[in-house]
């Protein structure tokens, strides 16, 4: 069983409880996790990233209402639905030439945000039809 670990990123914008819940939903997008995996503990959680369990709960409420999980008395917070489609098994092979083209992006000297820059612009023009301006 995976777990996943969460990170928050406390420049964003977008709120701590949030940042929780598109993580478990990029994790099942992309098949790091699927239904039937547990998530953490909401106490472990709170503990790790330091923030309040009421944050935690929160965002696993969310997952829940979106019927992503379910909770089990005394038994935690179990994943029961999926966001991963049809194109989950070309993945692993589009993964490993992504993770090949940041090697190349750092070694042109690319920093994190000029790379995340870059991905975000070239992602709306091409999914917008705009200049990515």
């Amino acid at each position: 069983m995976l777990v996943i670990e969460f990170v928050l990123d406390g420049r964003s914008q977008v709120a701590t409880y949030m940042q929780l819940v598109l993580q478990v939903k990029q994790a099942l997008r992309v098949g790091l996790v699927r239904p039937g995996d547990q998530l953490p503990r909401v106490r472990d959680v709170a503990q790790q990233l330091a923030i309040n369990p009421n944050t935690v709960l929160k965002a696993y409420r969310e997952l829940r209402l979106e019927g992503l999980t379910e909770g089990r008395p005394g038994g935690g917070t179990f994943l029961v639905g999926t966001l991963a489609g049809p194109s989950l098994g070309s993945q692993a092979e589009l993964r490993d030439e992504l993770v090949g083209w940041l090697g190349r992006a750092r070694s042109a000297g690319l920093t994190r945000e000029d790379i995340t820059a870059l991905i975000e612009t070239t992602v709306r023009s091409t999914f917008d039809g705009t200049e990515g301006n």
